[in-house]
C-alpha cells in the first residue's frame, strides 16, 4: 500500500513539474481597429483575428430612437469568397457597447478579410457602408 502511494504521490509531483516547465502558449490574436461612420452615426471598435474565426467587439451608435443602427460581420476568404457573417443586436437612439461577435472562419489560415457595415438594424439588414479590413501580417 505504502508503495502505490509513494507512486500516485511521485507521479503528482512529477506531473506538476512538467505544468511549470510547459512552453508560453502561442503568440497573442493579432487586433484590427475598425470605424465605419455615416453622418453621425457609426460602428466601431476592434477585429481579433483567431485562427478559424475573428472576434468583433465596439460601440455602435444611432442619433434617433426611431432610426436605429447594427453591425453585421463578414468572413472572407482570400479569394473574397464569404465564409460566415453575423449581426448586432439594432441600437436605437443611444450610443452603446454591443456584445462581441463571433464570426466563423473555418479555413486554414482563418479569415484574409472581414467586412464590416454599418445597417439599419433589421433583418435582413439595410447596409448604409461597409468597409474591408485585411488580415494584419505576423
Amino acid at each position: 500500500m505504502r508503495a502505490r502511494l509513494a507512486a500516485v504521490v511521485t507521479t503528482v509531483v512529477l506531473g506538476s513539474g512538467m505544468l511549470v516547465n510547459a512552453p508560453a502558449a502561442h503568440a497573442a490574436d493579432p487586433v484590427s481597429d475598425f470605424d465605419v461612420t455615416v453622418g453621425n452615426t457609426y460602428t466601431r471598435g476592434t477585429i481579433t483575428w483567431h485562427n478559424r474565426s475573428v472576434t468583433i467587439a465596439g460601440e455602435q451608435k444611432s442619433v434617433s430612437s426611431t432610426s436605429c443602427r447594427g453591425t453585421t460581420a463578414f468572413t472572407l476568404d482570400s479569394k473574397s469568397n464569404q465564409l460566415d457573417l453575423a449581426y448586432t443586436s439594432p441600437t436605437c437612439g443611444i450610443s452603446e457597447t454591443f456584445i462581441p461577435l463571433a464570426v466563423l472562419a473555418d479555413v486554414p489560415g482563418g479569415a484574409a478579410v472581414v467586412r464590416v457595415c454599418l445597417d439599419d438594424g433589421s433583418l435582413p439588414p439595410t447596409y448604409f457602408e461597409c468597409k474591408r479590413y485585411g488580415r494584419p501580417s505576423s
